[in-house]
């Protein structure tokens, strides 16, 4: 077969962040969730009349049912600042979408978010006469999990195994280069195997189109002493996954940005990459809505890059344009995270970082 090498966009990214700290989107939950969708107008198009099972809720079909809203929610961010914008297919992998029986729309619905994004980025390119902002293909990590039994009586029990989860993550990797994308975003890492098994899957996938698929990596914790579902810190993880040579390595989720803080602070001490993070507007109430609004969010941001510690910055859950332009606003002012070169040393991870 003859291969399409996908865009190089390594040495222009890596360019770009030796001079500023680029600015990523912010979530399409929240944004989606504010248009009131029904159920009509989740299926719309989508699903067969006959599917029994409700679609509600599927963001993700929305890039084949309602492909103008994604695609207006994206120019929404670009206009706001973005020049990283993520697809939105957090749960387009047929594990998740075996929720809503649409596991072989799997393909589509990756294809469809990677081809309106990359047309949203290439419409605000036009408009603003600026260089085409960077499209990453978003991959969440599933309703599984590799590292945790879920049988508390069986310990070595798993739903899945790590061929098959990677396997799943190929699929929708194959299908987000095949719509466009630039980068694959690897985010909201609660597993370090299931990562593992998605960088596996995103290699195989670049050598099948013979060039280097460039991939971000974003992990988030599970508590406030900062370990993810694996039990690791940030630290073990940057040990765990540095092979892969991550365009970012960084945190998102989980947290506002302010508990956020100490563990941007650690891993931005070990790693070698650019750190990206994106944290939530705050913690969430007690009816699961976020109440930090933009100037707080970015009054925190503005913390981290005064004190060198990002590259990349952008929002999560509860964010909205309106924060991400804030951000950009207040980050401007500040240099980029400097790299450092660290001692080739032996560097192995457990639940902790140890090295040699």
């Amino acid at each position: 077969m003859t291969v399409q090498p996908i865009r190089d966009v390594r040495s222009r990214f890596e360019a770009e962040l030796a001079n500023r700290i680029l600015i990523k989107d912010g979530p399409y939950g929240t944004m989606i969730q504010a248009l009131g969708f029904g159920e009509d107008d989740f299926r719309h198009g989508a699903v067969a009349a006959d599917h029994g099972h409700d679609q509600k809720g599927n963001n993700d079909l929305l890039n084949i049912s309602q492909p103008n809203a994604i695609r207006e929610i994206c120019l929404q961010y670009l206009r706001a600042g973005a020049d990283i914008v993520a697809t939105n297919t957090f749960n387009a992998n047929r594990i998740s979408q075996a929720d809503y029986g649409c596991e072989d729309l799997t393909a589509a619905i990756n294809k469809a978010a990677a081809e309106v994004t990359v047309a949203a980025a290439d419409q605000h390119a036009r408009e603003t006469g600026t260089r085409r902002a960077y499209v990453a293909g978003a991959v969440g990590p599933t309703n599984k999990t590799l590292s945790v039994s879920p049988k508390v009586t069986d310990p070595g029990f798993r739903e899945v195994n790590f061929d098959q989860m990677k396997a799943v993550y190929r699929e929708q990797i194959d299908a987000l280069l095949d719509g466009g994308v630039d980068i694959i975003l690897v985010e909201t890492v609660f597993d370090s195997l299931n990562a593992k098994a998605a960088l596996m899957a995103v290699a195989e996938a670049g050598d099948v189109r013979g060039t280097e698929v460039p991939v971000m990596v974003s992990l988030t914790l599970t508590d406030m002493a900062g370990r993810n579902l694996s039990g690791q810190t940030p630290e073990a993880f940057w040990h765990s996954v540095r092979h892969a040579n991550p365009l970012t390595i960084g945190l998102n989720c989980s947290f506002g940005a302010t508990e956020m803080r100490p563990h941007l602070a650690a891993l931005a001490g070990v790693a070698e990459r650019p750190i990206a993070a994106y944290p939530n507007a705050g913690l969430p109430n007690d009816l699961g809505a976020y109440d930090e609004d933009a100037p707080t969010t970015a009054g925190l941001i503005n913390d981290w890059a005064a004190s060198g510690l990002v590259n990349v910055v952008g929002g999560c859950c509860g964010t909205t344009p309106a924060h991400i332009a804030a951000i950009r606003e207040v980050v401007s002012a500040h240099p980029p995270r400097p790299l450092v070169d660290r001692e080739p040393v032996m560097r192995l991870a457990g639940m902790e970082a140890v090295q040699f």
